[in-house]
């Protein structure tokens, strides 16, 4: 099951990062089609946030295609987004970089600012 973390100052509306963590738990092959979804008040019970933008990061997804809403049972998976799994050796090669950049004493802005700048100069153009 995934578990949201929202940064209350990133910026971000706090549906989206359900959204973003969601989609990137398919991605990661860490929810698969038929996992279940927690529930909004497990979810507002982790993070203290209102139940009402937990309901529409779900409906999001489900306009989406990617969850579905079974009344009465909860929110599940639809279908995966997973192209590579969790344990690919590019991510352990990512973990590594992520180390060394943290040990470099550089901040999570800058890092995300370098990982930014190296996507957008290899995938420019390309949908997300």
């Amino acid at each position: 099951m995934v578990e949201y973390r929202i940064d209350r100052h990133s910026g971000v509306a706090t549906y989206v990062q359900i959204v973003q963590q969601t989609k990137q738990a398919l991605h990661l092959g860490m929810l698969e089609p038929g996992d279940k979804l927690p529930t909004a008040r497990e979810v507002v019970e982790a993070t203290a946030i209102n139940p009402n933008t937990v309901l529409k990061a779900y409906r999001e997804l489900e306009r989406e295609g990617l969850v579905e809403a079974r009344r009465g049972l909860g929110t599940f998976v639809r279908k995966g987004l997973s192209t590579t799994p969790a344990d690919s050796p590019l991510r352990l090669e990512l973990d590594d970089w992520a180390e060394r950049a943290r040990a470099a004493r550089l901040g999570r802005d800058e890092v995300a600012a370098l990982f930014t700048a190296v996507l957008e100069k290899h995938f420019q153009g390309e949908p997300s």
